[in-house]
Formats: C-alpha cells, sequence, structure tokens
C-alpha cells in the first residue's frame, strides 16, 4: 500500500497500528457519526463502545488519516473473505468498507476521497471485481455522495443492530 504525504496537506494515511489509540478513534467516530445521530439515525458507530471499535478494527484493515499527530479520518477495508450478512456481501467476490469516518472540522477537503481511494486500491489488490458498503437510507447526503464516487444501489437490507434500513451500494473495481 502506498503511504499518501505531501507537503502541500501533510496528510499520512496507515494501517492501525498496536500504538494507535483505540479510544481516540472511537471518539472520532462519534463526532464523524453524530450528524447521523442527529438525524435520528442509529448506525453502529454513533454510539459505539471503545470493545466495540477495537472489534471493528481487527475485522479488516483498518487504515487512519493523520494531519500531523492529529488523527482525522478512518476506513476500514474487508477482503471479499471476511465480507458476509447480505446476498451482495456473500459474493465471493465482493469485498466491502464500513466505519468510515472523517472529524467533522475538517470534512469535504478531500480526505475521505483520499481515504476512499485507499481502500479502491486495497480491493483491486485483493482480486475483488466489486467494492461495496452499506449506509442508512434516509442518509441522502451520504447515498447521493457515495453516488457520485461511481457506487450504484444494489439492495435493501436490514441489520439487527439499527433502527433503519440500509442500502447496499457496490462499485465495479474493473
Amino acid at each position: 500500500m502506498d503511504v499518501t504525504h505531501t507537503a502541500r496537506d501533510e496528510l499520512v494515511i496507515r494501517p492501525i497500528e498496536p500504538t494507535d489509540s483505540i479510544e481516540d478513534l472511537t471518539t472520532l467516530l462519534h463526532a464523524a457519526y453524530g450528524r447521523l445521530a442527529r438525524m435520528g439515525l442509529k448506525y453502529m458507530a454513533t454510539d459505539q463502545s471503545v470493545d466495540v471499535t477495537r472489534e471493528r478494527a481487527g475485522q479488516g484493515t483498518c487504515l487512519l488519516a493523520f494531519q500531523g499527530s492529529r488523527l482525522c479520518g478512518t476506513i476500514l477495508f474487508r477482503n471479499a473473505a471476511q465480507t458476509r450478512g447480505c446476498p451482495w456481501y456473500d459474493r465471493k467476490d465482493v469485498a466491502s468498507l464500513a466505519q468510515f469516518a472523517v472529524d467533522p472540522s475538517l470534512q469535504a477537503k478531500g480526505i475521505g476521497l483520499r481515504l476512499m481511494r485507499e481502500v479502491e486500491q486495497l480491493a483491486r489488490a485483493s482480486g475483488a471485481a466489486e467494492l461495496a458498503l452499506d449506509t442508512a437510507e434516509p442518509a441522502t447526503h451520504l447515498v447521493n455522495w457515495y453516488g457520485r464516487l461511481g457506487f450504484r444501489f444494489i439492495e435493501h437490507t436490514q441489520w439487527s443492530h439499527t433502527n433503519y434500513r440500509s442500502v447496499i451500494l457496490s462499485k465495479a473495481l474493473w
């Protein structure tokens, strides 16, 4: 994986390390998902515990984005063998992403797009034909943003831990 670093923005994206603070990661997730919580949407990341963050970060390749020493973003990549739970996710050629967050004060500055590009590279390198994700159907701002990135609607699903119907979105990688 390429480590992203430029003098212009000093953004570094790298895999999580044992010395990284899971508490800081959890705080970032709560802050980034705060808008969704205020919309009444109960994503797991809106209020998950530090233990749940640790568990989820271990379910794939957890990338962290830093500006200097400041944690400002994260995304979790799951290869096809780690992706499951609904018909589309159960396909052998579909990788996925989850736990995607950017510090609210830094959103719309390209950090999320850079994290997404890193995950797309990981998905291609893993041999996946598709990169999928899920989000709340009522979060139209997110559904529209993913659409602008090339993701298309696949199906609906209802996760047991959420209070909304999810849309499964996917992007062809080849």
